[in-house]
């Protein structure tokens, strides 16, 4: 039995749909993030960082959406959620994971969490950062709508982990003050995402 630590609104929800999508047999623990649980020394002890998701395996703890979901995808390969068979393609899965990761993600934690990357008491900065978020998240999206997305999913025709990712940031552009319209070929995606019943029935445990 596999148990996934998330919270609501946060990146936990690429995980949590892999995990449903999958058959695979687990727990989701939500973690209230305003009752500070996530510094809780019960959970500091399942991930020291403090952070969301964390899959708690019979080998250990993973954390890290893009590690937890090729270990989903590879752990139950029937529900073909990764392109095992095609060494190009993972890649390109992995290319477009890491990129949600490491540019997306950042560019949207800016608005909430400045004093990641300056001191929590020079509000200018933390406000410039803010500031700046709709635009950085547009162009990310942009970037996405414009050479990032090869079909009706990320890898063209066939459904991917990457879909489950893009899906769960894109419900962020709302509220960080862009129109995912913008986006028609984003946006199409968005709305198959959420006509899934799977996706719907996560959706409603992170709401």
């Amino acid at each position: 039995m596999l148990t996934l630590y998330y919270a609501p609104g946060t990146c936990a929800l690429a995980s949590h749909l892999a995990l449903e999508i999958t058959g695979a047999p687990y727990e989701a623990v939500r973690l209230d993030f305003k009752l500070q649980q996530q510094r809780s020394p019960e959970y500091l002890r399942v991930n020291p960082r403090g952070r969301v998701p964390a899959l708690v395996t019979d080998r250990g703890v993973l954390t890290e959406t893009p590690a937890l979901l090729q270990y989903i995808a590879q752990s139950f390969p029937a529900a073909q959620l990764a392109p095992l068979d095609d060494a190009f393609l993972l890649a390109k899965a992995n290319e477009f994971n890491s990129y949600l990761c490491s540019t997306v993600h950042v560019n949207h934690a800016h608005k909430g969490r400045g004093y990641r990357w300056v001191e929590p008491d020079d509000t200018a900065a933390i406000e410039a950062m803010k500031k700046k978020v709709p635009q950085t998240m547009a162009e990310s999206f942009a970037q996405i709508e414009e050479g990032m997305l090869q079909g009706p999913w990320v890898l063209g025709e066939r459904f991917s982990t990457s879909d489950l990712y893009l899906y769960t940031l894109t419900r962020w552009l709302e509220g960080d003050s862009v129109d995912v319209n913008r986006f028609p070929r984003v946006a199409d995606h968005m709305r198959r995402m959420e006509a899934r019943p799977q996706v719907q029935k996560v959706v409603a445990l992170h709401s």
